[in-house]
């Protein structure tokens, strides 16, 4: 496959050759199209490429095997793209927190902006500006194309929630990185992800879910924990699409371009296309009787009290491997103050010292 794709490129560019030759990519993700990063791939990403790709190239025809959630499983994400199962596909970086550690600040910075566009748009500059994020990415024979991410997390859980001590003793899912989210509130973190959710709910493996409500929506969660409690911990940078290192370096640079430009827009309308499934949700589960409640400010205030200094300690964990972690939370705390975010909690980082 990856000699075959130099091999018409090469030919295609340098013997004007008339007939069509057929280049195919598989193209995969570990969710279904319910999800926005996942529909867009299919609505968006492979259309608009192939457009462009055969428009520079016109004696080739773009071929795409499909796979969205049938390919691999969710904790196969990165292996199942290194391996070459799939030549381009999602990546999700909140359970390779040890291979793609830059990658997970977000996580370590929860309640600090519902605004997914913005965050989004700061993540693609820091793998353009920071060598070291697509170094995490190469080191795992992959090239990061574009930022993707979720709609702001809540609570969905089988028991109602009025205060922060609610959750004592309780088995919470929590995806990969989230789990830290949990610290100190007296919950216990279970493993998992929106498509194991439903049986690990329905069979008591836990009683509730951090989660994203244009997820559990479309996974029926409320069928199974009928209470919503709208918490806002913050929109997260869940993943990229990626491509296979070894395809990459066998494209031309026009082709690469052309992907890197669709992936950009890609990553924009996913964002903003989360946006909207979160506003539908959110009316969806109150029209079929979820029982929504928005947790007080006083609480929320407790809870992000209750956690320990996620951020410098990740600055230190991460400093400790030589990873320039302080430059990419500095890069992140700028651009969203750029984009005129002031976050709802800052760490401990002084926001104002952060220009000198």
């Amino acid at each position: 496959m990856r000699s075959l794709i130099s091999l018409i490129l090469f030919f295609c560019i340098s013997s004007g050759m008339a007939a069509t030759e057929k280049l195919n990519f598989t193209i995969a993700t570990t969710h279904p199209t319910t999800l926005p990063w996942a529909a867009l791939l299919r609505d968006y990403f492979v259309p608009v490429s192939s457009k462009r790709i055969e428009a520079i190239y016109p004696n080739i025809e773009l071929e795409w095997h499909q796979a969205y959630g049938t390919l691999y499983k969710w904790q196969d994400s990165l292996n199942g793209l290194k391996i070459g199962l799939s030549d381009i596909g999602w990546v999700g970086s909140l359970w390779e927190s040890s291979r793609l550690p830059l990658q997970n600040i977000t996580y370590d910075l929860p309640f600090i902006t519902d605004d997914l566009s913005s965050l989004l748009s700061v993540m693609n500059d820091l793998h353009h500006d920071i060598p070291e994020m697509q170094d995490s990415w190469s080191d795992n024979d992959l090239k990061f194309l574009a930022a993707t991410g979720t709609d702001t997390y809540h609570l969905v859980t089988n028991f109602p929630i009025r205060t922060l001590a609610d959750l004592k003793g309780k088995k919470i899912l929590a995806p990969g990185a989230a789990s830290i989210w949990l610290e100190g509130t007296g919950a216990t973190a279970v493993n998992g992800a929106l498509t194991t959710y439903y049986t690990q709910l329905k069979t008591g493996v836990a009683d509730g879910a951090v989660t994203i409500l244009s997820g559990a929506y479309p996974f029926r969660l409320h069928e199974v924990a009928q209470h919503v409690t709208l918490v806002g911990i913050g929109a997260q940078f869940v993943g990229a699409l990626a491509i296979n290192l070894e395809v990459w370096n066998h494209l031309t640079q026009p082709v690469q371009d052309v992907f890197l430009e669709v992936a950009r827009d890609y990553s924009r309308l996913s964002a903003e296309a989360a946006n909207q499934r979160y506003v539908e949700a959110l009316e969806a589960l109150q029209n079929e009787g979820a029982i929504l409640y928005t947790l007080p400010l006083v609480e929320k205030e407790k809870w992000m009290k209750s956690l320990p200094p996620l951020a410098l300690n990740w600055v230190d964990r991460l400093e400790a491997r030589n990873l320039p972690a302080r430059l990419v939370l500095k890069k992140l705390m700028l651009g969203l103050k750029a984009r005129g975010i002031r976050p709802v909690n800052s760490w401990g980082v002084d926001l104002l010292a952060l220009d000198n």
